[in-house]
């Protein structure tokens, strides 16, 4: 049945998004100790450092996203263009993110219009995601769920 396979993909994409959470969190734990050893526990750490931090953080989540929306891109071939367009739309705009955060050595390198519409535009792509999402709940492709059609053999 098509409704447990994309439940079984929103269940995979949702612990994902938690375990890279979870890392984010633990890698920020680990350097927020470092600091403070560093530091003597004496103060805080640096605002260079935290927004260097800040810096790897945004450029490894942009990074993850585009290998997932590279899948997700051709996953869906057959799917309606209107849908495909907006998916490769959301890889551009990951791209782009992903490029100026990763060339970026500190938080003046980047545009003011990139801090300002990069939340908007993460929220655009998970509402195209949950669109495709909720196409796919309605319209599951024939070859997900028989697979691709091929002749048989005749025996001789």
């Amino acid at each position: 049945l098509p409704l447990p396979q994309i439940e079984v993909f929103k269940q995979g994409f949702n612990q994902k998004l938690q375990e890279g959470q979870e890392k984010l969190h633990q890698m920020w734990l680990d350097w927020s100790r470092k600091a403070s050893k560093a530091s003597g526990d004496k103060g805080s750490a640096e605002p260079e450092e935290m927004e260097s931090l800040a810096l790897l953080m945004a450029c490894s989540i942009t990074q993850q996203l585009q290998i997932t929306c590279c899948k997700i891109v051709s996953a869906i071939q057959g799917l309606p263009s209107s849908l495909q367009d907006k998916v490769k739309q959301s890889l551009s705009t990951i791209e782009e993110l992903h490029s100026s955060f990763s060339v970026a050595n500190s938080f003046e390198d980047l545009s003011s219009s990139v801090l300002t519409q990069s939340q908007r535009n993460l929220a655009a792509i998970q509402e195209c995601m949950e669109e495709l999402l909720d196409y796919l709940k309605n319209n599951t492709p024939l070859s997900w769920l028989v697979g691709p059609f091929s002749p048989r053999e005749e025996e001789v």
